[in-house]
């Protein structure tokens, strides 16, 4: 389409754009196909993080049902449980990452969400599994400083084992 005057230009779908520009300009061609092929390439490893989250957060649910039954006297007030959860979150980020999540937003205060938001696929798959084993050590009756030291215990082996599996694969 073509609209002469103030404002005026010439006009087409996008698809008819790319067409005739990489007609005009192999140039143009190969960067559009190389940029292509780049967010392709993002957005599969997007979408892999984002099952990966996913999966981390429907095994918390386990977690969670774990501190209910085990750790939470009815008698306590919404706060009261509200900090017995957020400790037991704790427990696996230092574990895992090596710090709470408070020590993390104090040290990244320009970024927004929480550690885990920020976590590589191999380590939502490690924290995904330490929700799991953290569930049955508080079944266990396992106190907090020695399901810490267990869980950093496996999650130093899980992602020695998950990190030499990724270079592996990258190679």
């Amino acid at each position: 389409m073509a609209k002469a005057g103030r404002y005026g230009g010439t006009y087409a779908y996008k698809d008819i754009a790319f067409e005739f520009a990489s007609w005009v300009s192999p140039q143009f061609k190969l960067y559009l196909i190389k940029e292509f092929e780049r967010l392709k390439k993002e957005e599969q490893a997007l979408l892999g993080w984002s099952a990966k989250r996913e999966l981390a957060k429907i095994n918390y649910r386990i977690h969670t049902d774990a501190i209910k039954v085990n750790l939470i006297p009815p008698e306590l007030t919404p706060q009261q449980t509200s900090v017995i959860y957020a400790s037991e979150a704790d427990v696996l980020n230092m574990a895992l990452f090596g710090m709470t999540a408070k020590q993390w937003r104090d040290k990244n205060p320009d970024k927004k969400g929480n550690i885990r938001d920020y976590a590589s696929i191999n380590e939502l798959i490690c924290l995904s599994n330490m929700e799991n084993i953290n569930a049955v050590l508080i079944e266990d009756g396992l106190n907090q400083k020695e399901r810490l030291i267990k869980l950093n215990k496996i999650a130093i082996h899980q992602m020695s084992i998950l990190e030499e599996q990724t270079t592996k694969i990258l190679k």
